[in-house]
């Protein structure tokens, strides 16, 4: 499954990271996480799955389209 603009967006701030946060993470330049994020352009499938594992690893889950759209939420902490 591929990501969305809006849900890369969205899993940052559910985890209160920056764009430069996450490239670091995904190791994507900052500038293409912030045209992708824009809707500038569509980064290459492998950018996108670094983008989402990165995200994944910080707790974000990808909500497939399930007749609402898709979207994000976080994983349940195990305290």
């Amino acid at each position: 499954m591929t990501i969305s603009a809006a849900q890369s967006r969205a899993g940052r701030a559910l985890i209160g990271w920056s764009q430069e946060q996450l490239a670091t993470a995904s190791r994507v330049a900052k500038a293409t996480i912030a045209n992708f994020e824009a809707g500038k352009r569509t980064p290459y499938d492998r950018t996108l799955q670094d983008v989402r594992a990165a995200l994944e690893a910080a707790g974000v889950i990808f909500v497939a389209e399930n007749g609402e759209g898709p979207g994000v939420r976080l994983r349940k902490s195990v305290t």
